[in-house]
This record gives structure tokens, C-alpha cells and sequence, in this order.
């Protein structure tokens, strides 16, 4: 009786592994979650936000022609699949650029449609409908933390960054140069990424003036992805300064880390490519690196002298691991990730655009986790 037990307990147990899928089944390595059916053809995701393990967001657009803007398309994890969500009331052509939030119910979703205009989306827990957007500015991207949300985008020839305070969006000072991403942990306590004339440059908002930094003095350099730890632990990166060479030249990657005094470059199992993005672990220290278009340089004598190098990077305090992204059949790899940590948890969500077939491409997700 009891053999007899055993083997039905067995035969139940394999029954459910054989369902599981790869995402549930494999927490030790990257796994491609797919995008709902009801997705057009010619789509790309762009940016992903997580609140917990049943509720994540990522938009992007699709049915993207030669010249045809697509469609804004906004996804929903709710635990189990992605599912696409509904945008009553939009009914424009265009694409969605960036998404974030402080809470579930406190959502933001910027965009432009095919016309060029900005366009501003809130959610607040139930439906997401439009919000008028900042007058004379061109969103490009949206940043929560620390409690705070703040827009980045253009105006006039220059660029902007205004703050949400509750009830209507307030200018704020801009870093010189460039910026091309940040990391709010308190509304005085703000890092940007980006690049000034003299080379990479990180800067820091202390709720009444920014100091910049150089970290990198290299032509063309520049970071735009950044995370700040601790006021001893802040890393930037993205691409190295280089001289000359011809168009199509792989470009170096650039990791920076401060340690409170100063920045240091970090080594990177790669040659080239560039860091798009960071992903924190839940005690909110650096977990993830991603790499776009990472390269590295073959053994001698090889041909072509290139191979591919590590898409994602974990750290785990000393060291990186490198990590590839999966295959996915009738897709190659994916040329942009961004990465979106899932909070209280070791999952993390990358999510951007896979080159297909004869120049078509495609939404790609991965999970690790």
C-alpha cells in the first residue's frame, strides 16, 4: 500500500513538471516568457517597471510598418502571463517610451504619437487614461523613486526635467550637458547619468543645485544608466570614449563605481558593446548588469575575430558572472534590455526588441528567477 502511494505521488509530481513552464521550471538562468497572441507583428518593448511577482508593466508599440508609427502597446504581467491592457480612450498612433511608478495604484506611462506630440498616461490602480502632458516639452522618459516622480525630455533646444509634486509638474535645474538617466532616492538626494563636452558625466542633486562629476574624460563617452546604492556605493554606466576608426566600429563598454571619493572604472568581461541597464536586488545593491550589443574578442587566429559576449551580468559582490540570453527560434538576439527588478524578491524582468528575419523584429521578455 504504502510503494503503491509513493508511485502516485511520484507519477503526480513528474505529471506537474512536465506542465510547468520554462519560467516557473528554471529559476537559474534567463528564460523567454512569451508576449500575448493578441500582440501585432512588428513590436518592440522599450521599458518594464515591477511592483511584486503578480503585478508588472512593460510598454512599447506594435504593428510598426515602413512607415506606419504603430500603436501604443502596454503589457500586463498578473503572476501567471503577460497579458495586453486596454487604453481606453487613446486612440492615438505612436509609441510608449517609458513607464513608472511609487506604487501600484500611482503608475506613469510616457509616449509620442505619430505626429511628434508628447503624450502623458496615469494609472491609478483601476484604468490608465491620459493626462496633460508638460506644454512645450518632448518626454523621453519617466523615473519614480524614493517617493518622488520625475520627467525627462527636451525643450527649445535644451533639456528639461520637471517633478511631479502631487498636483502638477515643477521645472527643475538641469545638469550641464546631457542626461540621459537617474536614480531619485529622495527629492534631495538625486543622481543623473549622461555626458558633458569634456567626457562621461555623472551628477548629483542635493534639492538645491546639481555637482557634476567627469568619470570618464574619453571622446564620445558617456553613461546613461545609474544606480545609486549608498552615498559610498554609486555606479554608472554605458559607452567609453574612443578616437576615429571606421563607421560600425565596436565601441567599448564603460562601468564606473564610487566609493564615496572617487569613481573607478570597473573591468567588464567584455570588449565591446555598452551597459543599458542596472537591476537592483532587494536589499537594493547591484545585482544586474545588461549589456546591448556585447562583443568580446575571439582566440587568436580565430575568424571572424569577434564573438559574442555575455548579455547580463550578475554580481555578487566581487565578481560578475555572464549570463546569455536564451534562443528563441525564428528570432535573433535582442539589440536593447532593460532590465526591471521584481521588489522583495531575486526576480528580475529585461525586456526590449529582437531582430528577426529580413529586417522584421519582435518584443523580447526574459526572467531570470
Amino acid at each position: 500500500m504504502a510503494r503503491r502511494l509513493l508511485v502516485t505521488v511520484v507519477a503526480a509530481v513528474m505529471a506537474v513538471l512536465a506542465v510547468m513552464t520554462p519560467a516557473a521550471a528554471d529559476t537559474s538562468s534567463w528564460v523567454h516568457v512569451p508576449v500575448p497572441a493578441e500582440v501585432r507583428p512588428q513590436a518592440a518593448l522599450n521599458e518594464a517597471v515591477a511592483f511584486g511577482p503578480d503585478r508588472a508593466w512593460a510598454v512599447g508599440a506594435d504593428a510598426v510598418g515602413r512607415q506606419a508609427p504603430g500603436f501604443p502597446l502596454m503589457l500586463r504581467w498578473d503572476g501567471a502571463a503577460w497579458q495586453r491592457q486596454t487604453l481606453p480612450g487613446i486612440d492615438w498612433q505612436g509609441e510608449l517610451l517609458s513607464v513608472a511608478g511609487i506604487a501600484p495604484n500611482a503608475v506613469w506611462a510616457v509616449g509620442r504619437d505619430s505626429a511628434g506630440t508628447s503624450r502623458l498616461l496615469r494609472y491609478d490602480g483601476t484604468t490608465w487614461r491620459e493626462s496633460r502632458a508638460p506644454r512645450g516639452v518632448r518626454l523621453d522618459k519617466i523615473v519614480s523613486g524614493g517617493g518622488e516622480t520625475w520627467l525627462l525630455g527636451g525643450r527649445d533646444g535644451g533639456q528639461a526635467l520637471l517633478r511631479w509634486d502631487g498636483r502638477a509638474w515643477r521645472d527643475l535645474p538641469v545638469p550641464p550637458g546631457a542626461v540621459y538617466g537617474l536614480h531619485i532616492l529622495a527629492a534631495d538626494d538625486v543622481w543623473a547619468a549622461g555626458a558633458a563636452t569634456n567626457g562621461a558625466a555623472v551628477s548629483h542633486w542635493d534639492g538645491q543645485a546639481w555637482q557634476q562629476t567627469i568619470v570618464d574624460g574619453g571622446p564620445r563617452a558617456g553613461v546613461g544608466s545609474i544606480l545609486a546604492v549608498s552615498p559610498t556605493e554609486v555606479w554608472a554606466g554605458g559607452t567609453a570614449g574612443f578616437i576615429g576608426g571606421p563607421i560600425g566600429r565596436p565601441i567599448p563598454p564603460l562601468l564606473m563605481r564610487f566609493d564615496g571619493q572617487t569613481w573607478s572604472r570597473v573591468a567588464l568581461p567584455a570588449d565591446f558593446g555598452s551597459v543599458s541597464s542596472f537591476a537592483a536586488t532587494d536589499t537594493g545593491r547591484l545585482g544586474w548588469v545588461a549589456m546591448s550589443n556585447s562583443m568580446k574578442w575571439a582566440p587568436p587566429g580565430s575568424s571572424p575575430p569577434l564573438e559574442p559576449g555575455p548579455d547580463f551580468l550578475a554580481w555578487d559582490g566581487q565578481t560578475f558572472t555572464g549570463h546569455s540570453e536564451p534562443a528563441v527560434p525564428g528570432e535573433r538576439d535582442s539589440s536593447v534590455l532593460r532590465l526591471a527588478p521584481v521588489p522583495g524578491t531575486s526576480t528580475v524582468w529585461s525586456v526590449g526588441r529582437a531582430a528577426g528575419p529580413e529586417s522584421t523584429f519582435a518584443p523580447r521578455i526574459l526572467r531570470f528567477g
